[in-house]
C-alpha cells in the first residue's frame, strides 16, 4: 500500500566528466548497526524540514533562529548529479547563499562514496574541492557515522550547531537527529534516465525511503504526525524555508505538513 506513486518535481541533468570508475560505495556497516535503534526510535527518520532542493532553504534563518554554524551537505543528488563533480543548475543558488551567509570554512560535503575508504588516496574528494570550491570531509565511518570528523573540521563541540542536508532519510537524515543536528531532507536532483549513473542499491532505499515517510499510509501519516527528534534551539517556527516552490502541495517543517 505504500508503494504507491509519489509525486516528485523532475530534473533535469546536465553532462558533466565522471568521477572514477573505480570508486564503488562499500558495505554501509554504520547503517546496519543502527537498524535496531530505529526500530525503536523510527522518528528519527523524520527530517525538521523537507524541500525540494538545497536553493529553498532559508540559510539566514538557519543562522538567526536555529543557532546553526555550519552546514553538511550530502553530495550525489544534492549538490551534484551522482557520481559528477559539477555543480547541479538546481542547486547553484543555494549553494552560494548558503557560503554568502556561513562562509566557505563553515560549509562542506559529507559524502558516503568521497572522502571515504571507497576513495583510495582522497583523490575523488580533491577533484570536487576543485570544482566546487568547498571541502570534502574526509571519514573513515560512513554515516550514520562520522560524528568527530564533522565536528572536527567545522571546529565545533556542539552538533546543534550544525544541518546536514540531503536526499537520504536512513543515512543523511539519521545521521544529523541521531546527534542532535538540525535535518533537512532534499528531493534526489535526478530522477528516471537522468539517474542511470545513481548507485543501484541508493535508488531502491531511496525511493522506498521516500515512499514510507511522505506516502499517504498510516504509517506515513504517523511519523509525519510524531514529528522528529527536537532540536536543541529551534522550536518548529519560525520558517527555514523559502516557501517559493510547490512540493507534494505543501512544505514540511518539524514534520508537520503545511499548505503554502
Amino acid at each position: 500500500f505504500f508503494f504507491q506513486s509519489l509525486p516528485s518535481l523532475k530534473h533535469n541533468c546536465l553532462p558533466s566528466d565522471r568521477l572514477s570508475a573505480t570508486m564503488v560505495q562499500s558495505l554501509n556497516a554504520a547503517a546496519l548497526k543502527t537498524l535496531t535503534t530505529l526500530l525503536l526510535r523510527p522518528s528519527l527518520t523524520v527530517p525538521h524540514l523537507s524541500v525540494p532542493s538545497v536553493s529553498c532553504i532559508d540559510y539566514a534563518s538557519l543562522r538567526r533562529h536555529a543557532g546553526i554554524r555550519a552546514i553538511a551537505f550530502d553530495k550525489d543528488n544534492t549538490l551534484t548529479a551522482p557520481y559528477d563533480e559539477l555543480l547541479h543548475p538546481l542547486a547553484r543558488n543555494g549553494l552560494q547563499e548558503a557560503l554568502a551567509t556561513f562562509g566557505v570554512e563553515n560549509v562542506a560535503i559529507l559524502s558516503n562514496s568521497a572522502g571515504t575508504l571507497d576513495d583510495p588516496g582522497g583523490k575523488d574528494a580533491d577533484a570536487i574541492e576543485k570544482k566546487l570550491g568547498i571541502a570534502v570531509i574526509r571519514h573513515q565511518t560512513k554515516k550514520p557515522g562520522g560524528l568527530e570528523e564533522v565536528l572536527s573540521h567545522f571546529g565545533l563541540t556542539d552538533p546543534a550547531e550544525v544541518c546536514m542536508v540531503g536526499d537520504r532519510l536512513l543515512t543523511d537524515i539519521v545521521f544529523g537527529n541521531l546527534y542532535g543536528m538540525m535535518t533537512i531532507h532534499v528531493l534526489p536532483l535526478c530522477t528516471g534516465a537522468d539517474n542511470a549513473k545513481d548507485n543501484t542499491i541508493a535508488k531502491v532505499l531511496r525511493s522506498v525511503e521516500n515512499k514510507v515517510l511522505y506516502g499517504e499510509w498510516f504509517g506515513g501519516r504517523m511519523l509525519r504526525r510524531r514529528g522528529t527528534t527536537p532540536h536543541k534551539i529551534w522550536k518548529g517556527t519560525p520558517s527555514l524555508s523559502t516557501g517559493e516552490f510547490t512540493f507534494l502541495g505543501e512544505i514540511t517543517e518539524n514534520g508537520v505538513k503545511k499548505s503554502i
